[in-house]
């Protein structure tokens, strides 16, 4: 059997493949956002003195991280409506499935960053009379966030790659572009390395991109 290349059935159909990496950066946006509240709110209580949270917390990280992100997105998207909630669409389903998943790896992520503020700093705002609720707003979180960019980056990175399982609950993002072109015009190779290439691209000018960021907001110890 000779395979046939046609390039040109995937330019015919691009706009199905440009709308869905717009669709899967726009969920992986969200799902950060979303994820970050949740992380870092979880990780304040994880080294506060409510000792009796971080138990729960602790079952919600192992659980969402040792669960497949698929698994979790069926569970949300077939599963919530079995008990009357019918208020999520397939995209906000598996935007609000990231944003949980990326909350339990944000956790870590963020408590990894408040421990790792410099005791000077600290120390510093408790000589200028600021009390602990002023010290971690004024002085812990604003230098977490600066000791934590690359992780937030490498987040970024792999959430917009997870958007691709999202085809499997009908979300009309890159993937399920790319897998509709080649439903339709059987030219296998020619649609998966464009979208293929596509991903790599994004993934390279995202990491770029967020380097310099990084850079420019480096902590200096």
């Amino acid at each position: 059997m000779v395979y046939n290349f046609n390039w040109d059935v995937v330019w015919r159909n691009f706009d199905k493949l440009s709308h869905g990496w717009v669709l899967g950066l726009e969920m992986a946006v969200v799902a950060l956002l979303l994820g970050s509240i949740i992380g870092l709110a979880l990780a304040v209580l994880l080294v506060s003195n409510a000792t009796w949270l971080h138990r729960p917390i602790r079952i919600y990280v192992e659980l969402i991280r040792n669960s497949p992100l698929l698994v979790l997105a069926f569970y949300v998207y077939f599963g919530l409506p079995q008990v009357g909630v019918y208020f999520l669409d397939n995209i906000q389903s598996f935007t609000l499935t990231l944003a949980v998943y990326a909350g339990a790896y944000l956790t870590e992520v963020f408590r990894a960053g408040l421990v790792s503020v410099p005791r000077g700093y600290i120390d510093a705002g408790k000589g200028i009379g600021l009390s602990q609720r002023q010290r971690l707003l004024y002085v812990s979180l604003p230098v977490t966030f600066r000791i934590v960019l690359p992780s937030l980056s490498n987040n970024f990175i792999s959430l917009f790659k997870d958007t691709a399982l999202a085809s499997a609950i009908a979300v009309p993002e890159l993937t399920f572009g790319a897998t509709w072109i080649n439903v339709h015009t059987f030219q296998v190779i020619e649609v998966w390395t464009v979208t293929g290439a596509i991903y790599l691209g994004t993934c390279y000018a995202i990491a770029f991109l967020l380097r310099l960021f990084e850079r420019r907001f480096a902590v200096i110890r």
